[in-house]
């Protein structure tokens, strides 16, 4: 898996081009979060946004499906007690429904064949009247991006999709959602999608 090799360097690859972002998204995640949550972080990567939720939460799940990064994860959390790591797969998450407070997916999404499905399934995790959150980068949005993204495809990395934050907002309403949205500004801005979860 591509992750795996590239897990050892993310870090300082996100840190070089997007520090910004990097910093700040995670901070931002976390003020979602309250003190008795319990989380599900799927696609945690190295862990940039676990950090910083981690502390903010009763417990968090956090998974990724690349063995490599979630071994950078631990290490970059191990000052945290109240984290369990988990090998998974966004598109079928072993639990029952409603089984978190808040769920988190952050840029994964655009490197899915059918994110459809994987909202759905984030979305059958979470608690009525909890919140998923998915942070996304909005790459199609300036000529430094676009670089970044041709970079990564060289390296094996396989984008599905390229957002703009207008065409990010169009995914989800076409869903039939109405999120609250922010943005993460940097070099590549990251846009965070908010869905509340309502009664069916």
């Amino acid at each position: 898996m591509i992750w795996d090799k590239f897990a050892g360097f993310y870090d300082l690859a996100e840190t070089i081009y997007n520090k910004d972002v990097y910093t700040n998204l995670g901070k931002r995640v976390a003020q979602e979060i309250d003190e008795g949550d319990t989380v599900l972080e799927c696609a945690c990567g190295t862990g940039a946004i676990t950090k910083y939720v981690a502390p903010r939460c009763k417990l968090l799940v956090a998974t990724d499906m690349s063995k490599g990064m979630l071994v950078e994860a631990q290490k970059n959390c191990d000052n945290l007690n109240n984290i369990r790591f988990r090998y998974a797969d966004i598109m079928n998450i072993n639990c029952r429904d409603e089984r978190f407070d808040k769920v988190i997916a952050g840029n994964v999404i655009h490197l899915l064949d059918e994110p459809e499905k994987a909202i759905e399934e984030l979305l059958r995790v979470c608690r009525t009247g909890g919140k998923v959150i998915i942070p996304t980068y909005i790459n199609s949005e300036n000529t430094s991006a676009s670089i970044a993204v041709d970079a990564l495809s060289l390296i094996g990395v396989d984008f599905k999709r390229e957002f703009d934050y207008e065409s990010y907002k169009e995914f989800f309403t076409d869903l039939g959602f109405e999120p609250e949205f922010d943005v993460a500004r940097g070099r590549m801005n990251c846009a965070i999608a908010i869905i509340t979860k309502k009664e069916a």
